[in-house]
């Protein structure tokens, strides 16, 4: 019994010896660092856009328990668009808030939601947008990125050095285009345009140095960035709608736990309804507080209006196939024709 009782207590001492050593060496092991997402945008510090992404990168953080963190590269501090894209191929990054230019390097298709003078509300765009999404999306997967959110930046309106009322009065000036894509400053060229291709990083010193006179952004960039101080007169028109999405690669999703994926995707689509909201309501806004500090809003009425329309449609031949798959753009017009049909028998 005695032998047995020697036992018994040996056992027990290798059990805890054996529990104090796991204990130990758990407590000693670093902590699992966490899943860093890098991701870069355009957008300003404190616009709009900057503001949501950092409440949508503290909320990623806490949901997780700090499992994720997000590191925000804002203001162009990455580059422009292509350069975004480029470096998130490369590695250097895996996210990014992009412009319909920066899309287009993943899908040309995001084209077909820009067509100059071809959509005249939000809701118009909207309603394609929601229409387009499953192809879209299932184009950008394939290039290996997983779409978080669209938004939009507000409409696109030219501001110039000199007041811009008529398509002729904005040919008569060096106008900046994004540099890499060659075929927009061909179609520019094209229908007479002088359009002066540079990265957006260098639009700021291209209107000082009068290497450009003329750019195209929505308002609130337009404010925010300062571009208007040098080129004061903004055309009371929307060209275009500036589409944007946010993306992060695939392979960096994927390594976000699977529990987690779902509740961080929500956060992002309710950013971008969040988003879309402000800047409707802020551009108003952003006008108002440029025109206390000299800009000139330059009217357009109907028939001048006809007139940019009919020449942003003599665009549409080169546009269609050339720059934007030819498919996409017969459907985005169809669809947009299909909203404009319903909500004209709704009045009725």
């Amino acid at each position: 019994m005695l032998a047995s009782l020697i036992r018994y207590r040996r056992s027990i001492t290798a059990a805890a010896v054996a529990a104090a050593v796991v204990v130990i060496a758990t407590a000693t092991l670093p902590a699992q660092a966490p899943i860093l997402v890098k991701m870069a945008t355009m957008v300003p510090d404190g616009s709009s856009w900057h503001l949501v992404l950092k409440e949508v990168a503290a909320q990623w953080g806490k949901v997780s328990a700090g499992r994720v963190k997000v590191n925000l590269y804002a203001g162009s501090s990455a580059g422009d668009d292509p350069d975004v894209v480029r470096k998130m191929t490369l590695g250097t990054l895996n996210a990014a808030v992009l412009t319909s230019v920066g899309i287009s390097e993943l899908d040309k298709t995001v084209y077909a939601l820009s067509i100059p003078m071809a959509y005249e509300s939000y809701e118009e765009v909207y309603y394609v947008l929601d229409k387009m999404r499953p192809r879209l999306e299932a184009n950008i997967l394939a290039r290996g990125y997983i779409v978080l959110n669209w938004a939009d930046g507000g409409w696109v309106q030219f501001f110039a050095q000199k007041p811009v009322a008529t398509p002729d009065d904005l040919r008569k000036l060096k106008l900046f285009s994004w540099a890499g894509d060659p075929k927009t400053t061909e179609i520019w060229q094209s229908a007479g345009f002088k359009p002066v291709p540079l990265p957006s990083t260098e639009l700021a010193t291209s209107l000082q140095t009068g290497l450009t006179e003329a750019f195209s952004a929505p308002p609130q960039v337009a404010a925010l960035t300062n571009y208007y101080a040098n080129a004061k007169n903004m055309t009371d028109m929307k060209w275009a709608l500036l589409l944007g999405a946010t993306v992060i690669k695939k392979d960096t999703w994927e390594r976000i736990p699977a529990d987690l994926r779902p509740q961080l995707l929500k956060i992002a689509v309710d950013a971008g309804v969040k988003l879309q909201d402000a800047i409707r309501k802020g551009g108003v806004d952003d006008v108002a507080a440029m025109k206390t500090k000299g800009l000139n809003v330059v009217p357009v009425d109907a028939k001048t209006l006809e007139l940019w329309r009919k020449t942003a449609e003599t665009f549409y031949p080169k546009i269609r196939g050339g720059f934007i798959p030819a498919d996409a753009f017969d459907e985005a017009l169809r669809f947009r024709d299909e909203y404009r049909k319903q909500k004209a028998a709704a009045k009725k």
